[in-house]
């Protein structure tokens, strides 16, 4: 592991609780440290700020025709959290301006992501449309929407994935935006249609008042699902976002908190991202999505409790069938070391017992336990399908996309990727990827990365500069939360929890015997068995403010430690 950090303050130095904020955003790159922290209101940003004056204005007039002839709209959205809650704001949004339209959500194991031509046949069959509007995906829909504009049917895209050497040209208007989620282009782009249409709305102040609390707080969801940076106007959405969710009256977005059992905490990354959207997420994994809109979107109570609890116990099944496969699959990297007296520079697993829906969890599991990018296959529907996951710099998506005359189709991010293949090209697949990566990687680049925003002296921590801290919350994938390295002394170690599985550290500066502090760490018993008392070492670690009864106290929470 290769610790770093990007400032040291040495023993000398006393700057105030501000002054290290300050360095803390320099250091990110933060050029608009008042925006930064009192981000602009998503009300107040137009969609035009990210361009596309034309495509809105071309968009805006389809849709005036479409509307004045009564002609159908679906809203094709992705079967992921951040596709969900885009379909529910941009869905509800148009059925409320008085269009006629409906959503559609693929079967992730019968359609696959985005658009298929077995996709747009149902959505001909169903609803002949004379419009769908994309929300999530579209941007690699080349061909598919090519084929749709030969069925007559015009296709606007809302995305914001990495975008292919080729776009769709037959398109009529293409909404991509990087800087934010699926979720948040469907924001901005449902907002400009409600700001043009909503004059002559019956429910121009509901809909008014969603964008202001509902549709952010969904819009917020996708963001933090989709590991979206959260800097610039994702950092908009997210900190507006987590604040509407207690403005929020939507039966469904109350009644997922209820039965994960958070009804009295605030709304922080950390409920959306491993509380609210695996929810959302595990009814797309193991059955169909639709459900997963049907409670975003219902205005009956009773309705949203049902499929909320029905959510609850999905969401549990996931649990076990990845813990399951990730069992499996850690058996096979052992087989892998075993053969070839070490690890490759890509993981490569594949099992036919796998459900789709949780390659991606695996293979994130597998990274992560590994400290190597890996892809993980299963088959289905007569093909392999195959998600993976990347660490540090190494752009997945790129790489796999120099591999696609092996692929069916393939798509992502920079970390994280799916892509399908032909059975008969598995094998030469799998090591072509071994060859392309020695090419271009090695072990080095690999290697399990810290970097903390500053090492300081244990005497600048304090209370005061916790609460700083806090201003720059919320924090996330592009705006961690700041992490410190300090050197200490150990005072004293004790074990908490039910069954001793925690440990707290009494720790004092090393180098002035001074300032001691509380440090805790989860489930990591285990590495603390040599640590003794007046032992030093160095910690990292992030602050945390320890709120109780009225009171407050200050603690840190430890990341690593080097010993």
């Amino acid at each position: 592991m290769k610790i770093t950090w990007k400032k040291e303050i040495g023993p000398g130095e006393k700057p105030s609780a501000q002054e290290i904020v300050d360095i803390i955003l320099e250091n990110r790159k933060i050029k608009d440290s008042k925006e930064f922290l009192s981000p602009t209101s998503p009300l107040e940003i137009p969609l035009t700020t990210f361009g596309f004056k034309k495509e809105l204005e071309k968009t805006l007039k389809l849709l005036e025709g479409i509307k004045k002839e009564n002609k159908m709209i679906v809203v094709y959205t992705d079967y992921d959290a951040d596709g969900i809650t885009g379909g529910t704001i941009l869905w509800e949004t148009l059925h409320m301006l008085g269009f006629k339209v409906m959503p559609y959500v693929p079967h992730r194991r019968h359609e696959g992501y985005g658009f298929s031509v077995k996709g747009i046949d149902r959505v001909k069959k169903e609803f002949d449309p004379s419009l769908i509007i994309s929300v999530d995906h579209g941007i690699s829909g080349k061909k598919e929407i090519a084929y749709a504009a030969k069925l007559g049917i015009k296709i606007i895209v809302t995305d914001h994935h990495l975008a292919p050497a080729e776009l769709p040209d037959k398109a009529e208007s293409i909404f991509h935006i990087p800087a934010l989620s699926g979720s948040g282009v469907a924001y901005f782009f449902a907002k400009e249609v409600f700001n043009h249409f909503g004059k002559i709305s019956n429910f121009k102040f509901q809909i008014s008042n969603y964008f202001k609390s509902d549709y952010l707080a969904l819009a917020a969801i996708g963001t933090i699902a989709d590991l979206v940076p959260l800097v610039g106007p994702s950092r908009s959405v997210v900190y507006h976002g987590l604040k509407a969710f207690k403005e929020t009256k939507r039966q469904g977005i109350k009644h997922i908190i209820k039965e994960a059992g958070i009804t009295d905490k605030d709304i922080t990354p950390y409920e959306v991202g491993f509380i609210i959207a695996p929810r959302i997420n595990a009814v797309g994994r193991l059955e169909h999505a639709i459900d997963a809109l049907r409670l975003l979107c219902t205005h009956n109570d009773k309705q949203a409790e049902e499929i909320a609890s029905k959510m609850g116990g999905t969401n549990k099944e996931r649990q076990d069938l990845v813990t399951s496969a990730v069992k499996q699959a850690k058996g096979m990297v052992k087989k892998i070391i075993e053969k070839e007296k070490k690890l490759p520079l890509i993981i490569t697993l594949s099992s036919e017992e796998w459900n789709e829906g949780i390659i991606g969890l695996i293979s994130s599991k597998i990274t992560e336990s590994y400290s190597r990018p890996s892809i993980v296959m299963t088959k289905s529907d007569g093909f392999w399908k195959g998600s993976a996951r990347s660490m540090n710099d190494f752009h997945l998506t790129n790489f796999l996309r120099s591999l696609d005359t092996y692929l069916i189709s393939v798509g992502g991010h920079k970390g994280a990727s799916g892509f399908s293949i032909l059975d008969e090209k598995k094998e030469a697949f799998l090591k072509k990827v071994q060859t392309a990566a020695k090419k271009i990687v090695t072990e080095k680049d690999f290697e399990k990365k810290v970097e903390a925003d500053l090492k300081i002296p244990l005497a600048l921590v304090n209370i005061k500069l916790a609460h700083e801290l806090e201003r720059l919350s919320p924090y996330g994938i592009g705006n961690p939360n700041p992490s410190f390295i300090s050197e200490v002394t150990i005072l004293e170690k004790k074990l908490f929890g039910k069954k001793s599985e925690h440990v707290k550290l009494f720790v004092k500066d090393a180098h002035t015997g001074s300032f001691p502090m509380e440090f805790i760490s989860f489930f990591k018993v285990e590495e603390y068995k040599d640590i003794d008392k007046d032992q030093n070492i160095t910690l990292v670690y992030n602050l945390d403010i320890n709120r109780w009864n009225g009171r407050e106290s200050l603690r840190g929470r430890i990341n690593f430690f080097i010993s």
